[in-house]
């Protein structure tokens, strides 16, 4: 078998074309090569958005409801102990 000496630019290009032919594989795969696939790419970045907005806002009542359970703990537990002071129990 024979040698095969390549120029560092012809190198270059056979692996800019070997990378170019793997992303489209790779997008057609996903279904993204076609016209569409840049609003598709949209859609799914806004979804995404979306996601990471309700995940923070459910996190945010999560912790209200923690905190006002927490308080109206303590506002029963005081006006029980108020309760039992003035009724002398």
């Amino acid at each position: 078998m024979g040698t095969v000496t390549l120029s560092v630019e012809e190198l270059e290009k056979m692996l800019d074309r070997s990378a170019k032919r793997g992303a489209r594989a790779a997008l057609e795969e996903l279904g993204l090569h076609d016209d569409t696939a840049e609003k598709d790419m949209h859609d799914i970045r806004e979804l995404l958005s979306s996601w990471r907005e309700t995940r923070k806002a459910v996190w945010l009542v999560v912790v209200r409801i923690a905190t006002t359970g927490l308080l109206l703990f303590i506002a029963a537990a005081v006006w029980m102990s108020i309760k039992n002071n003035i009724t002398g129990q």
